[in-house]
């Protein structure tokens, strides 16, 4: 958190919370891709 002041003196409020948010968001897509790639294995074993 401390490093986190800095960068907002910096760069600003908006951008700060736009990288937080992506950050977020990255960490949530990584599951949805991990779901999709074993998608067809699990539709296999249903069969």
């Amino acid at each position: 958190m401390e490093q986190l002041i800095p960068i907002i003196s910096q760069v600003g409020f908006p951008i700060v919370v736009t990288l937080y948010l992506l950050y977020r968001i990255e960490a949530k897509l990584e599951l949805v891709v991990q779901s999709i790639q074993t998608l067809p294995e699990r539709m296999r074993e249903r069969t």
